[in-house]
């Protein structure tokens, strides 16, 4: 099932690997290097079907972008998951607290993320798919 996917990370190499196994993988990439950004690009036609947003960018970090979505009632349904660096268990229910809809560890794990991702994508909102880290 081919995607339309918004991904948000500063670090260039974080947005260009990821990308690269998203396109690998079957779906369309629009990059963002921060929240700012990638409000814009979920504002385009057509609407994407999922975000994944790193935690930490300057200008919007992913948790202002994500209430941003969140008010938003045109975004109504979008699922939008935090792929970062916290990989503390309380970082984890403070991600899943603010309304994420997943919550994946970095480093990612080239060989499964791909399913992971793609598991979002059929489950849908809130709380669905997998999540890695503890």
């Amino acid at each position: 099932m081919a995607a339309r996917i918004v991904i948000v990370d500063d670090n260039e190499a974080n947005l260009e690997l990821v990308g690269y196994l998203l396109e690998a993988g079957g779906h369309t990439v629009l990059r963002a290097e921060d929240g700012e950004q990638a409000l814009a690009l979920v504002h385009q036609l057509p609407r994407p079907d999922l975000v994944i947003s790193d935690l930490r960018m300057p200008v919007m970090d992913g948790f202002e972008l994500l209430s941003r979505i969140r008010q938003d009632a045109t975004l109504d349904g979008l699922p939008v998951i935090a792929v970062t660096a916290f990989s503390m268990a309380a970082d984890r229910t403070r991600v899943m607290d603010a309304g994420f809809d997943g919550y994946l560890s970095k480093p990612i794990v080239p060989e499964s993320f791909i399913g992971e991702v793609e598991k979002f994508l059929q489950a849908g909102r809130r709380h669905a798919g997998s999540s890695s880290g503890p």
